[in-house]
């Protein structure tokens, strides 16, 4: 698909990944329907971007994914004003870092609503309107986590491998439909999802220097992929490398690696 006059709507725009893919779309598409809960953020991403493309039509909605009422009042109302989606960006997400035992539930809740649940409704509900069109694109942003089992981060690696699997089988299923699916899979990304993701006391832990990407590289890998109709894409050479190495890896090593982790002893 090209971007080019697209119509897209971004979770999680507020910040982080959502925000530049916001910005890095700002000069192409011809509108955005921006989401997020944190409504001042929003209202000071839509002023910035209007400034800098005066021709482009920005909608602000401060919806909490993590409410499914909301979340469908949110839709129903999108189909109320009759805004057009043909660019589906799902990349709210919520993570955790620490020991499952020690989780709060309440949070494991929340992720697997936002990350899983929220995702698949979205889709859902605007899918069947790009098939009718022949035209559409969706990135699920997901993660490197979802590859393998991650100690201490155990839910949110969970939700992300039901994220890679679910754009992989829609990707099958849209196949001649107009239609095209794409993961995102980043690995540690500098922004502050990793001081939302730490528990209290704790310190955010992105791991290597080597494989972290900035958020500006993962953006532009991320759209050069939803053009040229890929699958899937890991950003960074290193991150793509090591993820080719834990997807060839047979599934007894990945456990014994699992098990000699400092995460899985309780050291963060």
């Amino acid at each position: 698909m090209r971007l080019d006059d697209c119509k897209a709507l971004i979770t999680g725009a507020s910040a982080g990944i959502g925000r530049e893919l916001a910005r890095q779309l700002a000069g192409r598409a011809r509108s955005m329907i921006l989401i997020a809960r944190r409504d001042e953020r929003l209202i000071e991403l839509a002023e910035e971007l209007q400034r800098e493309h005066p021709r482009l039509l920005v909608h602000t909605r401060k919806v909490d994914l993590a409410d499914l009422q909301q979340l469908q009042g949110f839709l129903e109302q999108l189909d109320r004003e009759k805004l057009e989606v043909d660019l589906l960006i799902n990349n709210a997400g919520l993570g955790d870092s620490g020991p499952f035992a020690e989780s709060d539930p309440n949070r494991n809740r929340e992720m697997t609503v936002v990350n899983v649940e929220a995702l698949t409704l979205i889709t859902r509900h605007f899918l069947p309107q790009m098939i009718a069109k022949r035209r559409g694109a969706i990135l699920n942003v997901s993660s490197s986590a979802g590859f393998l089992p991650i100690p201490g981060s155990a839910v949110y690696a969970a939700t992300k491998a039901y994220v890679t699997s679910f754009s992989e089988a829609l990707r099958a299923e849209l196949s001649g439909t107009g239609v095209s699916v794409c993961a995102l899979c980043p690995g540690p990304v500098v922004t502050e999802f990793q001081q939302v993701a730490k528990r209290q006391g704790m310190k955010p832990d992105i791991g290597p220097q080597f494989i972290v990407v900035t958020v500006q590289q993962v953006v532009r890998d991320a759209l050069a992929a939803l053009e040229a109709d890929r699958p899937l894409v890991v950003a960074g050479v290193a991150m793509k490398l090591l993820m080719l190495l834990v997807r060839l890896m047979p599934m007894p090593v990945l456990r014994w690696v699992a098990r000699m982790s400092p995460r899985s002893r309780g050291v963060v």
